[in-house]
């Protein structure tokens, strides 16, 4: 293999990626979009809730219950309470949707209180929405948490407590999506810049060109390979500065982790488009690869990690993710861009992305065939 021409084949494909900076624009165009909206769309504390409260009990402790409401109404805002007289009225709101919950003190509660009876608060809550009603639930148990702590505390704790430490301040959606907005601007590249050129340039007779030289198939399998992971190295490493700069990252300009983020960048855009050739390296119709692109989307964007854990996915889904190359660049990037980890967080990732990049790009070079 000549590097000359393989150097040569790549200066020729960033030349024509150059002539048209459209390419380079719709490329980081949507995943930035997707971050922003996402971003700030998902994630994002509950503020605002309707809740109804129905206080059939009417006595000095519901009170007290109805006060420690209108002070989250007024603090953290989690929700705020419209007070109903009627519990079937209360539910048939919540069953229309003007109301997230429905929390009733019913009549024997401060006789229950006093008899030390279990005294109990019926929530009803509208559990089609899973963030809400969480959300919502967890503020509940804290007052009750608060109710159930005694008055007088007993001179020596016998009661096990736990200390929360959070080793990181409060994470944003929006910087966890960030990684996973980098990983898709790289494959966006490889799909139009790799794949879909790929074919259209095969579609349009420009690949005679190379076929009447004495270039061999390897040569113009690394040099195709080559320009297309220059131009996701572009492309991601220009939307990590620019969504870095909208998600707040902090200290963003240190040298040494952009050295890294270079890093994992460039070897995320090998992998991800020598997947993309190895997809379409047989292909000859230009209308396969924009058929697939949002098949390949799905299947390797959401198991990722990128938008929710892998740890909450079944079984199967986690088996996918195993073999997702966007896994292990998402993995990578939300260690530098969130935790700002050293080498140790993400050379095994590293190095799996160049097992994944030689793997593909040996069954590109095979499966290749130089020929018009």
């Amino acid at each position: 293999m000549k590097l000359f021409r393989v150097s040569a084949l790549i200066e020729r494909d960033m030349r024509k990626f150059f002539r048209s900076p459209a390419l380079m624009m719709a490329s980081m165009v949507f995943p930035l979009v997707q971050l922003i909206v996402l971003g700030y769309a998902f994630g994002g504390k509950i503020k605002g809730a309707v809740v109804a409260v129905v206080d059939q009990d009417q006595t000095v402790q519901s009170r007290r219950l109805r006060e420690m409401f209108n002070g989250i109404s007024a603090g953290p805002q989690t929700f705020r309470v419209v007070e109903y007289n009627s519990l079937p009225q209360a539910i048939n709101d919540l069953r229309s949707g003007f109301v997230a919950a429905v929390v009733q003190i019913p009549y024997d509660f401060t006789q229950r209180y006093y008899q030390h009876n279990r005294p109990r608060i019926s929530f009803t809550e509208d559990n089609t929405d899973q963030f809400v009603s969480s959300s919502l639930l967890e503020r509940i148990q804290q007052m009750v948490n608060e109710l159930n702590t005694p008055d007088v505390e007993p001179r020596l704790a016998t009661q096990v407590d736990l200390n929360v430490v959070e080793m990181y301040p409060y994470i944003e959606y929006i910087k966890y999506l960030l990684a996973g907005s980098i990983a898709m601007s790289i494959f966006i590249v490889a799909m139009i810049g790799g794949g879909i050129t790929f074919i259209d340039d095969k579609a349009r007779g420009l690949h005679e060109g190379y076929l009447v030289t004495p270039i061999q198939k390897t040569e113009l399998v690394m040099g195709l390979i080559g320009a297309g992971a220059l131009k996701g190295l572009m492309a991601g490493f220009v939307l990590t500065i620019i969504g870095g700069l909208i998600a707040g990252i902090p200290r963003l300009w240190d040298p040494v982790r952009l050295v890294y983020l270079a890093l994992v960048v460039l070897v995320a855009s090998i992998a991800m488009i020598s997947f993309m050739f190895l997809v379409m390296v047989r292909v000859d119709d230009p209308l396969v690869p924009r058929a697939i692109f949002g098949v390949l989307n799905t299947l390797l964007f959401f198991p990722s990690g990128a938008v929710y854990p892998v740890e909450a996915f079944p079984t199967w889904l986690r088996w996918i993710s195993v073999f997702d190359p966007f896994t292990y660049t998402v993995h990578a990037l939300r260690n530098l861009t969130i935790k700002n980890t050293g080498i140790e967080g993400i050379y095994k990732d590293v190095l799996i992305l160049c097992a994944f990049s030689a793997i593909m790009i040996m069954g590109s070079i095979a499966l290749f065939k130089r020929q018009l």
